[in-house]
């Protein structure tokens, strides 16, 4: 992967995940911007890999906007944006609900992921296209027992960016999800002894998707990440959009507010 002259962005960049993409897009080339509420993290990465950090709660409204202008101004253009920020819920969300807890996975995986997206698009209109992937997971394919709330972050996630992947297309803006299995990250470093027999992915193996989607992915795929299978886009049977039937006629939206 050749991105000498490219521009990136990526939230939750200081660790898991994110640390790992941040390094594999500068070794590729690339000028890249740590967004990550661990400040202290996000300048340590920055700093190593000659990238510039950008503290901040991703999940407020105007850090995302603040973080592309900022990254936009400091490298002249904007190409990628990785948005990878995600928590787990800390509750099932079945019969009793921490309403605090419940607003802060919200906050990260679904609204910075739509801020985020929306903040980035004029930045890479003004670039002449460029790519956005989100994290999302394999719970946002199929049901994680258990956790609720984290599933329903994903799924929404997931069909975000497939109904928001065709939108974009014809602009060469290509949106795209990773949807990896459970990971060694600090995302799951509270439980990580109950996964001492099963086998988790190395966030270098979730990174190397990435790589794949920025290389060959199509617009509004979600790629799976599972141990001892090759990435690919999940095939959604039976249903419209990519990878899974025909989208609705253009011009057939729900996106005008309606009375009844």
């Amino acid at each position: 992967m050749d991105l000498t002259g490219k521009a990136a962005l990526v939230t939750g960049g200081a660790s898991g995940i994110g640390a790992a993409a941040v390094r594999r897009l500068a070794a590729a080339g690339a000028v890249v911007a740590v967004a990550d509420r661990d400040e202290a993290g996000a300048r340590a990465l920055a700093e190593e890999v000659g990238g510039l950090a950008l503290p901040g709660d991703a999940s407020e409204p105007d850090t995302m906007t603040m973080a592309v202008d900022v990254a936009e101004d400091a490298f002249g253009r904007l190409n990628i944006v990785l948005l990878n920020a995600g928590v787990t819920a800390g509750q099932s969300g079945v019969e009793t609900l921490d309403l605090a807890a419940y607003r802060r996975i919200m906050g990260v995986n679904v609204d910075h992921v739509v801020y985020g997206l929306t903040a980035a698009v004029p930045a890479l209109r003004r670039a002449g296209g460029g790519n956005i992937v989100v994290t999302a997971s394999l719970a946002g394919l199929a049901p994680l027992p258990g956790d609720a709330l984290y599933t329903l972050t994903k799924h929404a996630v997931v069909g975000y960016v497939r109904a928001v992947g065709p939108t974009l297309a014809p602009e060469g803006i290509r949106v795209n999800a990773v949807c990896p299995g459970f990971a060694d990250t600090p995302l799951i470093a509270h439980v990580k002894p109950k996964f001492a027999d099963f086998p988790l992915l190395a966030p270098e193996d979730v990174v190397a998707a990435i790589e794949s989607i920025l290389e060959r992915g199509e617009p509004g795929e979600c790629w799976f990440v599972q141990p001892g299978r090759e990435p690919a886009p999940y095939a959604f049977q039976g249903v419209p959009g990519p990878k899974g039937g025909t989208l609705p006629p253009t011009g057939v939206s729900w996106a005008e507010p309606l009375t009844h």
